[in-house]
């Protein structure tokens, strides 16, 4: 007999027919009831034993975590709670869970508590409708490119070079511990490293997608980068995603509506296609919300946040506009901010960036032209000699979600930047080399994909949105 999902018969109609489920158990009441799971819906199916002609060695074996396979009847239910059950006919225990030792039952269970058991985390409701989350936005990304001309690139993770140029890089070596060999200078001679030279692990793609970009047009990469940044806040991951589109002849405006767009697109097709785990997640949200005092509790619920963002045009607002903005706010002038705004070339905090979305504009933010002090080298340098052609798309509860740029694509200009930053040309001939053959204009942006993530389902800590967390001191599963 073919195995349906629980996702499928919870959706049937065509009762009286024989069935066959397995997933495994969540509950166990009164030896007759089984809500059973099986991950592919937040839902559980209620399966119902005939406990009078069930062997009793066998009803003890259907505790919390067993993995069954069951066999019955789909009838309408009669009880509340679900709108069909199985009248079970035979029933197998597949493996076995000791309730002493299983330690996800079927009670609350605090993040920290999971986060240690994250192997198993994702057999609660709150993990399972996180994780088929981010599968969706996952698959809406590789979708959304697809069917807008773009090729998928698959960057490398070793690169020798610093792509943000911040040097907080985790480095790749088959060196012993003390037993790297030394140069004349008394310095690790890496040439007789494995690679000839120093690598590292990636804290983006963004520089060889650009060289993509200068053949193939429109390209997107879409995987793992790497930080070494000594961080333990609920918003750093040592190991996260990145999305990060290139696209040849775009210049900044074009940028701004691509992202604007992108981002529309995804959380569209998550509103359309996860419509039980996201109600489960608000209405967890709400509950977590209820704990807050009045004046740090959202103004908007899970749902409508994700539909603020989709329904209203992103604001565009030149970087110098916001800090008259914030320099004369309320929140400023009282000193609220945690970080007051005195003066043109501050660098905005998530509290400024929420601020213009949440309380002034009222609606998603893209600020650009930014201090060309405070953005990488690779940013084209606007005409004013003092800003960059740079873009921030800010969200309502996280700011930042999105950081890009129009590209530096004259050569002397980029030449100049790296040497004030002292990034060595032959580190990166081969990116000088794109601007020497056949230069363009061209931008691209980057989205940490985890913090997508974490908007979209109302997480609060981003170790809660990615399976298995790398953070400082924790490497664990």
């Amino acid at each position: 007999m073919t195995t349906s999902s629980v996702k499928e018969l919870l959706n049937s109609d065509k009762f009286l027919q024989e069935v066959c489920v397995k997933g495994w158990v969540r509950t166990f009441r009164s030896n007759r009831f089984i809500a059973l799971n099986d991950g592919s819906t937040i839902k559980n199916i209620q399966c119902v034993v005939d406990f009078e002609n069930t062997d009793e060695a066998l009803l003890k074996r259907i505790t919390t975590g067993a993995a069954v396979a069951i066999k019955g009847t789909l009838v309408e239910s009669q009880g509340k709670g679900q709108s069909v059950e199985i009248q079970t006919t035979n029933l197998e225990i597949l493996g076995d869970s000791n309730p002493d030792e299983y330690p996800i039952q079927p009670r609350k269970h605090g993040f920290e508590f999971l986060r240690r058991n994250a192997h198993l985390r994702v057999r609660t409701n709150t993990f399972s409708a996180v994780m088929r989350v981010r599968s969706a936005l996952s698959f809406a990304v590789h979708q959304y490119f697809q069917q807008n001309g773009f090729y998928y690139v698959n960057t490398p993770i070793i690169t020798g070079s610093d792509a943000e140029g911040a040097g907080e890089m985790f480095k790749v070596t088959n060196f012993e511990t003390n037993k790297a060999p030394l140069n004349e200078k008394g310095e690790i001679d890496y040439s007789q490293d494995f690679f000839g030279k120093q690598t590292n692990l990636t804290v983006s793609g963004q520089l060889e997608a650009e060289t993509y970009a200068m053949g193939l047009g429109k390209v997107y990469t879409f995987g793992p980068t790497f930080r070494a940044e000594n961080s333990n806040t609920t918003r750093h991951l040592a190991e996260f995603w990145m999305i990060e589109p290139e696209v040849a002849f775009n210049d900044l405006d074009a940028n701004m509506d691509l992202s604007e767009d992108f981002i529309k697109g995804v959380l569209q097709y998550v509103l359309d296609n996860c419509k039980d785990d996201l109600e489960f997640l608000e209405n967890r949200l709400l509950q977590e919300e209820k704990t807050k005092p009045q004046a740090e509790r959202s103004e908007m619920s899970l749902i409508e946040k994700l539909k603020f963002v989709v329904d209203n045009n992103f604001k565009r607002v030149s970087y110098t506009e916001a800090i008259d903005i914030l320099r004369n706010c309320k929140p400023n002038k009282k000193k609220k901010f945690q970080y007051l705004i005195n003066e043109w070339g501050a660098d905005l905090q998530s509290e400024h960036e929420r601020y213009l979305v949440e309380k002034h504009f009222k609606c998603p933010v893209i600020l650009f032209d930014y201090p060309a002090k405070i953005k990488a080298f690779y940013m084209r340098l606007n005409e004013d000699g003092k800003t960059v052609r740079a873009m921030d798309v800010l969200f309502p509860g996280i700011g930042e979600m999105v950081g890009g740029s129009q590209r530096e694509e004259r050569l002397d200009v980029l030449k100049e930047k790296m040497a004030a930053l002292d990034i060595h040309e032959d580190e990166l001939w081969w990116y000088l080399d794109t601007r020497k053959f056949g230069t363009a204009v061209h931008s691209g942006f980057g989205l940490g994909f985890e913090r997508l993530v974490l908007f979209t389902t109302g997480m609060s800590n981003i170790r809660d949105v990615i399976p298995f967390p790398r953070t400082p001191q924790n490497a664990e599963f």
